[in-house]
């Protein structure tokens, strides 16, 4: 079981620019936390905190209750999966998995068998004496995370691990990824910009803007109790209407005019299993969720309606 780390009020500023702002956080052993934030958030300056890349201006580092802030990434309990996995193309999958090992001095023999298992953890041990070119992107994906966590460090990195895949790729390797963690043991910090991955990846959700962390929880509790209006509007949309939102699929169509009064359909998309829909109403535009197989077009008056006890209150 990997051990706990805890950010202590870490601040980073380059030159006028505050890339983190005093950010506080603990990653609980054996969790899969993921830092979720548009561009600019902080969430990868974060990361790069954790893996000894980036010095914070103020704050602290503990990894396991040892003060890891200034030691640089060699020498820290964390190993780091790249977007772009930083292979060598020249080596074989075996020994592009026992590079850190050898790294650290270990005997050939053993250096092999560890990374025979290690591929065989992440479902490639057919792959040890291929070259990486041979490999699909998943598959490269899969031999990056066993070449980092064959050094058995207490928290591994995901620097948008997914980013580079195929939404169908990118949801198989969500399933794997989490399969994986739970198979190891090892606390993840993944970051990513996608709320879906986000929300089918984490135990842990950290949503992040402006250097700052807005929420955090389990994706149930931040989706549903956000925090924040950013929060609200980020992980997943909602509807502002005061200091209230309201998620699109708690929106229903009613005749006559609803608690939220009349509106006018102005877009509708179909989404496969639902129909995503715009609904203007006299001050206020509604996201509405439909099933696929609702009628409803464009230039059509609807009323709309919500149950009290669904909209989420927010923070004046």
């Amino acid at each position: 079981m990997s051990e706990t780390v805890v950010v202590e009020k870490v601040s980073v500023r380059f030159g006028s620019t505050l890339a983190l702002d005093d950010v506080s956080l603990t990653v609980s052993p054996g969790s899969y936390t993921v830092l979720l934030g548009p561009s600019g958030s902080g969430k990868t300056t974060l990361l790069s905190v954790l893996g000894g890349f980036q010095e914070p201006t103020s704050g602290r580092v503990l990894i396991g209750g040892e003060d890891c802030t200034h030691v640089p990434p060699a020498r820290r309990p964390t190993t780091t999966v790249f977007q772009d996995y930083a292979l060598f193309p020249h080596m074989t999958v075996g020994n592009n998995v026992a590079f850190g090992l050898l790294m650290r001095g270990m005997a050939a023999a053993p250096r092999r068998e560890k990374a025979r298992e290690m591929l065989a953890v992440v479902g490639l041990a057919e792959a040890f004496d291929r070259k990486p070119h041979q490999l699909s992107g998943g598959q490269r994906q899969r031999v990056a995370l066993a070449r980092a966590l064959v050094v058995e460090p207490k928290v591994l990195l995901l620097d948008e691990p997914l980013g580079a895949l195929d939404l169908k790729l990118r949801r198989q390797m969500q399933d794997e990824l989490k399969a994986i963690q739970k198979r190891v043991g090892t606390a993840f910090v993944h970051v990513t910009h996608d709320q879906e991955e986000a929300m089918a990846l984490a135990d842990h959700l950290v949503v992040m803007n402006k250097g700052r962390i807005e929420d955090e929880g389990t994706p149930e509790k931040v989706y549903t109790r956000p925090a924040t209006r950013f929060a609200a509007t980020f992980m997943g949309e909602s509807t502002i209407i005061g200091n209230r939102a309201i998620r699109p699929e708690h929106i229903s169509l009613v005749a006559g005019e609803g608690n939220l009064g009349r509106a006018r359909i102005v877009d509708v998309t179909y989404q496969g299993s639902f129909k995503r829909v715009a609904a203007q109403g006299k001050e206020t535009l509604f996201l509405v969720r439909l099933p696929a197989d609702v009628a409803i077009a464009i230039g059509d008056e609807v009323g709309l309606a919500c149950d009290a006890a669904r909209m989420i209150e927010l923070p004046s």
